[in-house]
């Protein structure tokens, strides 16, 4: 049996020839524009066009070649089944290559998206593997319907199929609506920083399918599935607003000048917060005396910081300046005491550091330094 109708001639061999060079040749010149045009899309800020003609370069110069060997095999003499086979053979890996292309377009869109509203690096690959198998699940049906062959039962039976694999996989399940909640409803985003009621922190690297990727601030990394952690307590230090205050307490003297106190520590403040990296130099420097302690009269320091992570730096620094300039003006920082009634004798027990156990009859001083 043979696929052609009739001999081959010189003019039919000649014609299909030329159909498949001018498609390879459009392929290659359509390639060339697009990568040009990519070069373009990359000094834009939107990342989306780049996505839009990466897919582009992988559906346009298929689609020529496609559409080259569809002329030439039309220009045959081929038999009508011959030709029906041809074309559907050419439909088939048309359609593939379109939906891996839309496929990765799609996913590129979403994952553009995700990182631009989170503003991170990293991005959120439930959503993205989501409309990944989407496509590609929808690419298969339209192949399928190409061929003549009925997805009709096929989705019945995945109906009827898919409630026995939903009862076995209900905690993955659970967990892949838990994630798109969480997305969904903007509670926790990629590159928050987070703390669990459980006691765990650190700053949200990935929320996928399963489960969510917090990386501690010592660079390790927790696992958490997005089920628990849509039913924890939890605490975002980037949400509303990713700048925060913190609370510094710090107690001097009874005799100290409560104003020159005052006056010092917002002077070290304004200081610090100009000068260290992630403070708010906008910050208003805040000073709040609240306690009549036993040695001391406590007082509030707030300072304002940029993010979570910069609180150590800042702290540390202020207090060494606040240190150090308390030092300078004279005002003290008393140790601690405790008094404790005895019934008789004294004695004096001596502690390291200079701290002393004074025992006098009828009660104890307890001195000790910070």
């Amino acid at each position: 049996m043979t696929a052609f109708q009739r001999d081959l001639t010189m003019d039919d061999m000649l014609g299909a020839g030329i159909a498949v060079v001018a498609g390879l040749v459009a392929a290659f010149l359509l390639r060339m524009l697009l990568k040009w045009l990519g070069k373009h899309a990359d000094r834009t800020k939107w990342g989306g066009d780049d996505v839009l003609v990466a897919a582009l370069r992988t559906v346009v110069p298929s689609a020529a070649i496609a559409g080259g060997i569809a002329v030439a095999a039309a220009a045959l003499p081929l038999t009508k089944g011959v030709q029906r086979t041809v074309n559907q053979v050419l439909t088939v890996l048309l359609i593939f290559v379109v939906t891996v292309a839309a496929a990765r377009l799609v996913a590129g869109l979403v994952r553009t998206v995700t990182t631009s509203r989170s503003g991170v690096a990293g991005s959120a690959t439930i959503f993205v593997n989501i409309t990944r198998v989407l496509v590609m699940a929808i690419g298969f049906l339209v192949v399928l319907q190409t061929l003549g062959i009925s997805i009709a039962p096929m989705l019945t039976a995945l109906g009827v199929g898919g409630l026995a694999v939903a009862l076995a996989l209900q905690d993955t399940l659970a967990n892949l609506f838990a994630g798109i909640h969480i997305l969904a409803s903007k509670t926790v985003q990629p590159g928050d920083y987070i703390r669990l009621a459980s006691g765990e922190e650190g700053y949200v690297e990935d929320i996928n399918w399963r489960q969510t990727t917090v990386r501690a601030l010592s660079n390790n990394l927790i696992v958490v599935p997005n089920g628990e952690l849509a039913k924890t307590n939890m605490t975002n230090f980037m949400r509303p607003e990713q700048q925060l205050t913190i609370l510094v307490q710090v107690g001097v003297a009874y005799d100290s000048d409560l104003d020159h106190v005052e006056r010092v520590t917002c002077e070290v403040v304004t200081d610090v917060m100009t000068r260290i990296e992630g403070a708010v130099p906008e910050h208003e420097p805040l000073v709040r005396f609240h306690t009549f302690g036993d040695s001391r009269i406590g007082f509030t320091v707030i300072l304002g910081v940029g993010e979570f992570s910069d609180q150590f730096r800042i702290k540390h620094e202020f207090i060494k300046q606040l240190h150090k300039r308390y030092r300078e003006e004279g005002i003290r920082i008393p140790a601690p005491t405790r008094t404790v009634a005895l019934q008789q004798g004294s004695v004096s027990i001596p502690h390291q550091r200079g701290a002393q156990t004074v025992i006098e009859p009828g009660e104890v001083s307890t001195a000790r330094p910070d």
